[in-house]
């Protein structure tokens, strides 16, 4: 039994109908679905297996890689000549992350607290912890900078500890040791004769309270009844704001924790977070787009006025006292301990920093911080965030130890923490929140292809059947054409006779 083409042509008509129909529907409905898929998958929330799993336990491999800056002209400084210093590392750490003590509120907030492990990869070091290097001693010339408007009888006092416990202005260990603490008997009598000077009690080290601690309390937003919110902080160790600073907007505590932001980025978005370590809230900045293995991105960097000083950038006027652009004065956060951070080499800095210290390159391949997050889902899938730690180093009349050092922001060593989504989690964030919502968005235009296709077949078939039509209805004309003119010529004979 054959199906004729008027059947056909019908079929294909109501279906192609239909089908740009329901595509053209999915044109307006398509994002609305595949928005509130997102929605539902970064929102923190336990019932989200991937992303509440990626939130809470970080899956995702972090290394610091740590850089010293090791001084080659110890005994020239103290006669007040212009530091040298070289660049030894990486020295390079996993980092392993989780998050504990997680409690969600009533107000669509959860608390926790981040924990830090790390453990040293020989295998991806230029070196060992047991290599030696040279650096600013911080218990003798930060404690002198400290007490060098206190009277001059404690400032002798001062000097004489240092010489009783064998300490000088320059300090030579071991990478393990000046990482993650070394005995020392002047931290014992710092603290026994000036509590609360020192951060720490027992071992000192530069890293020494990092290992197998928290960065505090955070109190964030789940997103469940608003997904601008999600990850943004709430509180931060029960404060809404800090008091570190000289004005409201600078103690304000803005953005997320730094790990994951709110959804639906655009090329005007930016990336605010509270940073604990620096003490503040900092932003970041669009820069360009990119692509990760089939995923795009968002490359963020940091603005040139992220350190800037306030007469460079008036807004920053609450984190001064300042010096040169470039510098975070973070002494009000670090027990008054002259401490600065800046990028490293001090990048993006004022030229004169480099002008103090012989042996700084600064680039922005190599010391440049960024953040390449795709945008859709405000989820981070490659981040490397670069600071210095400097120390102020100088002359303090009565402390013999600083010798004729002339006044300088001394760069003691500086760090990167990197991290990036790959392996089984890569995959399955690629399916999950790339890959089928572009199928979802792209559906909906073959459906209307595939619908305007059928209408075109339908039409087609209906021109054919016509065109036929016509071709066959044409020797029929032409036959009864013939049978009139025989019937007319014996009539026109007749009229001849």
């Amino acid at each position: 039994m054959t199906i004729s083409k008027s059947k056909i042509a019908i079929g294909l008509l109501v279906v192609g109908i239909f089908a740009v129909v329901f595509g053209t529907v999915l044109v307006f409905v398509g994002p609305i679905i595949i928005d509130d898929q997102i929605v539902k998958n970064v929102e923190i929330n336990p019932k989200n297996e991937l992303s509440y799993t990626m939130w809470k336990d970080i899956p995702v491999p972090f290394f610091m890689s740590i850089y010293f800056f090791n001084i080659l002209n110890p005994d020239e400084i103290l006669a007040g000549e212009k530091p040298m210093v070289e660049q030894r590392g990486p020295y390079v750490y996993s980092e392993k992350r989780w998050k504990d003590n997680i409690t969600f509120h009533d107000n669509k907030t959860v608390s926790y607290q981040e924990y830090r492990q790390y453990f040293f990869e020989e295998s991806m070091s230029a070196g060992n912890e047991s290599d030696v290097v040279t650096i600013p001693n911080m218990l003798v010339l930060g404690a002198s900078v400290m007490m060098e408007n206190m009277p001059f009888p404690v400032r002798l006092l001062i000097s004489a500890a240092f010489k009783t416990f064998k300490e000088s202005a320059f300090l030579t260990k071991t990478v393990g040791e000046l990482m993650w603490g070394y005995d020392s008997k002047l931290v014992d009598f710092l603290n026994s004769y000036f509590p609360g000077m020192l951060p720490v009690k027992g071992k000192f080290g530069l890293f020494a309270e990092f290992n197998n601690s928290n960065t505090g309390l955070f109190t964030v937003f789940t997103g469940q009844d608003d997904i601008r919110k999600v990850h943004k902080v709430d509180s931060w160790n029960g404060l809404k704001h800090v008091n570190y600073w000289n004005s409201e907007q600078c103690n304000m505590i803005n953005g997320t924790a730094g790990q994951m932001w709110p959804p639906f980025m655009t090329t005007e978005s930016t990336l605010p977070f509270y940073s604990p370590d620096a003490c503040r809230s900092m932003e970041l900045i669009y820069q360009r787009p990119g692509m990760i293995k089939g995923i795009p991105v968002y490359r963020f960097v940091a603005p040139k006025t992220l350190f800037a000083n306030g007469s460079d950038y008036p807004p920053n006027e609450g984190f001064c006292p300042c010096r040169q652009s470039g510098l975070l004065n973070v002494s009000t956060c670090r027990h008054k301990s002259p401490v600065f951070i800046s990028h490293p080499h001090f990048y993006n800095a004022d030229p004169a920093l480099l002008e103090t210290v012989s042996g700084l390159n600064p680039n922005e391949e190599d010391h440049g911080l960024f953040i390449d997050i795709h945008p859709e889902t405000g989820v981070p899938m490659n981040v490397s965030i670069k600071l210095q730690l400097n120390l102020l180093m100088k002359r303090v009349s009565g402390i013999t130890e600083t010798g004729k050092i002339a006044e300088v922001v001394m760069p003691m060593i500086w760090f990167g923490e990197s991290g990036y989504i790959d392996g089984p989690v890569l995959n399955t964030f690629r399916t999950n929140l790339v890959i089928l919502p572009m199928v979802m968005e792209y559906m909906q235009y073959i459906v209307i292809g595939f619908g305007l296709g059928c209408i075109i077949g339908a039409v087609a078939l209906i021109l054919s059947k016509k065109i036929n039509s016509n071709r066959t209805s044409q020797p029929c004309r032409a036959v009864v054409a013939s049978t009139l003119d025989n019937e007319r010529t014996p009539l026109l004979h007749n009229s001849k006779d």
